[in-house]
């Protein structure tokens, strides 16, 4: 197998993604160290890593969000690479930079990137630049209510009205007039800056009937671009991925095509570099339209890993280390199905959040049945981060089929002691709409009003 990649990697990340990373990270010969908040002592990545050290109290801004004790905690181990999973400080460019200055390797995008995508104005910027097709929308930030209601007027409502910085499905607000548009913008604007210590807006065009499908990308240092056919994350609820699948069914060959090329053409434009997603919006005539792009592994990768046979950490970890991808466009295939569903700790009924002690669990196995976790039977899941506490990926060669290995799966995932999203993950799975593919973003509004 020859020399590992690195020596160790710290994975500045928790819960499912840090299980990910440790496993990928074994089966390349890499040693790893976990970091933890207090709260996550028993979490499993700490369990199974090499070495594990605690960063901090449960506040992810004390913890999985403080550089300085990140950078220390690899300092201290020795370790010479930090992957940084999603979310936290994935899309950070000073944590790059950062790493970079205390010789470390980020695996991840360079901090040049992650600016050039993260800020999505900027990103818009690029995008139109590149040719990309764009929704009508400002360029720029809009510096206040004024300008903003003047620019919506100019582009025609509904608009949507988006933070900057955004990102997961936060800092988002649809609006249908002038008036609310007033009453929206100071109350959205103030949540954009709490949750991303950037107040900026823009303004697009409200896309009324979309499909929400991203393109998965893998660019090396050589100039070596290939995407990895697309994900269908159309099932939402108030921007919230719940659902997932590969390929997407309402794309052709053509469309496809047509947009991994998109993508494609934006990495140049940046000259990216390691795994990355580009999102879209398609219309109900098949347009497409850029969104924005998110520079680091996404929730959910493994329904692509699934259909194609290729490993994204274990790519990110490579390109990080400066090996080229070994494979062509050529070699992707997208011949099978795949579907991913979210498991949440919440209430079904509510969608509140639903922490507390797993009393049983029994997850689903069998042909074509994987289940990335962090939670076992008698662990206490803990009130401080984002509700997922395992993803549920099936792989089949057709998408009813997909389907229907998915509802028997459900129907053995056992979680006792809290309540989780499977049942509702039931409802869509049995939904005619979903089976025909006859759905947008819209569809949990519809099929299901009353959970909202």
């Amino acid at each position: 197998m020859g020399a590992p990649l690195f020596r160790k990697v710290l994975i500045a990340n928790r819960g499912e993604i840090a299980l990910r990373v440790i496993r990928a990270c074994r089966e390349l010969g890499i040693s790893t160290v976990a970091v933890y908040s207090t709260a996550d002592e028993h979490s499993l990545h700490v369990k199974l890593a090499d070495e594990a050290v605690c960063i901090g109290p449960p506040q992810s801004r004390l913890s999985y969000l403080n550089i300085a004790s990140l950078l220390s905690a690899a300092d201290i181990t020795g370790a010479d690479a930090i992957h940084p999973g999603y979310g936290f400080l994935s899309e950070n460019a000073e944590f790059a930079r950062l790493c970079g200055e205390c010789k470390i390797t980020f695996i991840g995008p360079t901090s040049a990137n992650i600016e050039a995508m993260g800020e999505k104005t900027r990103a818009r910027q690029i995008a139109k630049q590149a040719g990309i097709p764009l929704l009508p929308g400002t360029v720029d930030a809009c510096p206040d209510v004024d300008v903003a209601v003047e620019e919506a007027l100019k582009i025609g409502y509904p608009v949507i009205l988006k933070a900057a910085a955004g990102g997961g499905g936060r800092g988002i607000h649809v609006v249908y007039s002038p008036a609310q548009l007033r009453t929206a913008f100071p109350r959205v604007s103030e949540e954009a800056k709490a949750a991303f210590g950037n107040a900026a807006m823009y303004v697009e065009k409200y896309c009324e009937h979309p499909r929400h499908v991203e393109i998965q990308v893998l660019c090396d240092a050589f100039g070596n671009r290939i995407f990895l056919g697309e994900r269908d994350c159309t099932i939402q609820r108030r921007h919230q991925k719940l659902l997932e699948e590969c390929p997407s069914p309402m794309l052709t060959a053509a469309l496809r095509e047509k947009m991994g090329s998109a993508a494609l053409t934006l990495c140049e434009a940046v000259n990216y570099v390691n795994a990355g997603t580009v999102e879209f919006l398609v219309d109900e005539n098949k347009n497409f339209y850029f969104m924005e792009m998110n520079t680091r592994i996404q929730v959910e990768h493994p329904v692509t890993e699934m259909v194609t046979g290729i490993d994204l950490v274990k790519e990110q970890i490579k390109i990080a280390a400066g090996k080229k991808i070994t494979f062509k466009q050529s070699d992707v295939k997208i011949l099978t199905h795949a579907i991913e569903c979210r498991i949440n700790a919440e209430d079904p009924e509510r969608f509140t959040p639903s922490p507390g002690k797993i009393t049983a669990m029994h997850v689903p196995g069998g042909f074509g049945v994987r289940v990335d976790s962090f939670v076992y039977d008698q662990y206490k899941v803990v009130p401080f981060y984002d509700s997922m506490i395992a993803k549920l990926i099936v792989h089949a060669p057709t998408r009813l089929e997909a389907i229907a290995k998915m509802r028997q799966a459900l129907d053995e995932f056992v979680v006792d002691g809290i309540k989780t999203n499977i049942p509702f993950h039931r409802k869509i799975l049995a939904s005619k709409k979903f089976r025909d593919s006859d759905y947008d973003t819209h569809f949990l509004e519809e099929f299901l009003p009353k959970y909202e």
